[in-house]
């Protein structure tokens, strides 16, 4: 199977019926099999045009079915979040073919130029980017919370856990088996550009205390050790970033863009080879997690901004 085929499927196992019937209605030359079955059609003539599965996407007609306003308010309830991820992530593509700049979030409504823009485009250039960060989002618009039992010195306790807590998040790697560190290990840094790219300003304002920053800094030192580099902490056994109790508020974003690497280096350094081509993203984002959190920033702050508590309601 090519590369193209691969990506096609691996978009055909998110998408749903709905979100199929509205592609398929702004596709021309699909074979018409009188079915009746608009998902099945498509779903068959992208099989044999992988191509046009980008395009679809990336379609001014798809895009204000899914993002134009109140007379298309029932198309945004239908179709899946998935989608509407993914046609951001394509629109996304498009402005920053033409647009010279971006901006940088620096602190609580600060926003500065950049005009490195030309890593963005080769970032969403490759398709199983664009798939990556559209499964990302949709991955936090339905999150696992509960609890663990973990032995302690006075008997068993209930420790709970939040995949939109990191640093409860953080706390299952000094409880769970060494076999389950490779998953929560890749949550974290899921978590960590989910939130720094989609809501930095709640995190900056959420902060950490001096415990959480702690906690936070022992999952970077089980990081640091599962990928074989040195720990975490400085020589003089300080973190070089967030150690300090008066920590700002605009460091807690950057203690998590820097722990958000470290967490997705050891899910790949702990995982068992071969890794299947869907996760190949993971093995760049150790140097390539700012050019992700800045098309985060970008897709929220064009695209995404007024829909954010429509798809992520546990977040604020």
């Amino acid at each position: 199977m090519s590369s193209d085929a691969q990506v096609v499927e691996a978009y055909l196992d998110h998408l749903t019926r709905n979100d199929l019937g509205l592609l398929r209605r702004r596709v021309r030359g699909v074979r018409d099999d009188h079915s009746g079955d608009e998902a099945a059609t498509l779903r068959l003539h992208l099989r044999e045009r992988p191509h046009q599965l980008a395009e679809l996407l990336s379609d001014d007609g798809v895009f204000e079915a899914v993002f134009g306003g109140p007379e298309t308010e029932g198309d945004l309830v239908s179709v899946s979040p998935f989608l509407v991820f993914a046609v951001a992530v394509h629109r996304a593509a498009a402005h920053l073919a033409t647009t010279p700049y971006v901006t940088e979030w620096l602190g609580w409504h600060r926003r500065a130029a950049v005009f490195d823009v030309e890593a963005l485009r080769d970032f969403l250039a490759d398709p199983w980017r664009r798939l990556f960060l559209a499964e990302l989002l949709a991955s936090y618009t339905h999150v696992a919370s509960g609890s663990v039992f973990v032995s302690t010195r006075r008997g068993w306790r209930r420790q709970r856990f939040s995949e939109l807590d990191p640093v409860r998040l953080a706390g299952l790697l000094e409880v769970v088996p060494e076999a389950e560190r490779p998953g929560i290990f890749r949550r974290l840094g899921d978590l960590a550009l989910f939130l720094v790219g989609v809501f930095p300003d709640y995190v900056s304002r959420r902060g950490f205390g001096p415990i959480e920053v702690g906690r936070l800094r022992r999952a970077g030192a089980i990081a640091a050790s599962t990928a074989g580099r040195r720990s975490f902490a400085d020589g003089d056994g300080r973190s070089s970033i967030g150690h300090r109790a008066d920590q700002s508020q605009d460091d807690t974003v950057a203690l998590l863009e820097r722990l958000g690497p470290r967490w997705y280096r050891a899910a790949v350094d702990s995982m068992t080879a071969p890794m299947p081509v869907t996760t190949a993203v993971i093995r760049e984002l150790p140097e390539r997690f700012s050019q992700a959190r800045r098309i985060l920033n970008l897709m929220t702050d064009r695209f995404l901004f007024a829909q954010r508590d429509r798809w992520f309601g546990g977040i604020a």
